[in-house]
């Protein structure tokens, strides 16, 4: 995935990796050079304590890390999914 520098020296981050960081707005991130390369690492972020719901929709029971958990799409779940034994 490619991104740009704004005017401002800003890069935004791509969607795509966000979510699977489940990093959002105002999220510290470290930042280094290692050779001809710019590191971004995010701040390691306490756990958030997972529960089971009922979904409003199906009624079915579910896994929930409440709100502000990255939201992944269903081709990110089908890759997950891929890897698993």
């Amino acid at each position: 995935m490619q991104t740009k520098i704004s005017t401002k020296g800003q890069v935004v981050l791509p969607g795509p990796i966000r979510r699977r960081l489940g990093l959002q707005a105002g999220d510290p991130l470290d930042a280094k050079v290692e050779g001809e390369r710019i590191i971004l690492t995010p701040h390691k972020r306490r756990l958030k304590k997972a529960r089971i719901v009922i979904d409003p929709v199906s009624g079915i029971p579910a896994v929930t890390l409440g709100p502000g958990a990255p939201v992944l799409t269903s081709k990110e779940v089908e890759d997950i999914l891929s890897d698993f034994p």
